[in-house]
């Protein structure tokens, strides 16, 4: 029985209960996070909290609830679901939405109670770091759809969901998003990286993209190992034409792709800069 937390109660997960008028469910007015913890210890937790105060400040939700409740929180869930997940690798789904009001409005309406929700999760396990063992990725290509405010991690997904469902009709497990430029934004659910010429680039951070934690981990991590990560536009042809291709994710961590709409990524092999890179991450990730 999955214990989840809703508004200061801890509760089976499949009694916990929102109210109709709640603005997460009628607009999706709200934001989340995912915090990914490797053996009850949460990984880039601080900057997921920054992220989270971000995001509730460009919604203008007011919520006073400081980083120190929600690490209680995330413990608190470790702890009460750990014999059910029995999993090394759990990830925190957070979510704060503007709360209920008595009628529908689009106008923010004043003095609401946000609705605060968390619940726990077994995740994959984090990739073997070793190239010669992990599974590359098989993604396609889609041309971006979604709104302009990508950058606020948002409950309302539905861009990124019907783009991902785009990539898995086509039997694949990512899709990589283009804008109208051929510039790569990011995947439906990943912030994108690839090698070229032997350097590191991932594009960079503005209203089309989200500011990944795991992004940011994984800049942070490699420029602790001296090695420099280029944020620099990135066209589409430099993509296809890329050694090396990675999503990074909470929950994928640093995921080699290998193929991308049924052409090889380089050698069609995990390649090597990806090797230091996750070394470098796994060494690193627990400091943020």
């Amino acid at each position: 029985m999955t214990i989840a937390f809703l508004n200061g109660d801890y509760l089976p997960l499949a009694e916990a209960r929102i109210s109709p008028m709640d603005r997460g469910f009628l607009f999706g007015d709200g934001i989340y996070e995912v915090i990914p913890t490797l053996q009850g210890k949460p990984i880039g937790f601080n900057a997921h909290m920054a992220r989270m105060r971000q995001g509730l400040e460009m919604l203008e939700i007011s919520s006073p609830f400081p980083a120190d409740y929600w690490r209680a929180v995330v413990n608190s869930l470790l702890t009460k679901n750990n014999e059910l997940l029995q999993s090394e690798s759990v990830g925190i789904y957070i979510q704060i939405s503007r709360g209920a009001d008595a009628t529908r409005s689009h106008a923010y309406p004043d003095d609401l109670t946000p609705t605060l929700f968390a619940f726990a999760f077994a995740t994959p396990p984090p990739p073997v770091p070793d190239a010669s063992k992990v599974k590359g990725l098989h993604v396609a290509l889609g041309e971006d759809k979604r709104w302009q405010r990508c950058n606020i991690k948002s409950t309302s997904l539905l861009g990124n969901v019907m783009h991902f469902e785009q990539g898995k009709r086509e039997g694949k497990q990512e899709i990589i998003l283009f804008n109208r430029h051929k510039e790569i934004s990011e995947a439906s659910s990943s912030n994108v990286f690839i090698v070229s010429n032997g350097v590191i680039k991932t594009p960079p951070l503005d209203h089309q993209i989200l500011p990944g934690i795991t992004r940011k981990l994984v800049i942070e991590c490699l420029v602790k190992e001296g090695i420099l990560v280029e944020e620099t536009v990135l066209p589409l042809a430099e993509l296809l034409a890329a050694e090396e291709v990675w999503l990074t994710s909470s929950s994928k961590e640093i995921a080699p792709v290998i193929e991308i709409e049924g052409k090889p990524v380089g050698n069609g092999k995990v390649g090597k800069i990806w090797q230091q890179a996750i070394e470098a991450f796994n060494q690193h990730k627990f400091n943020f």
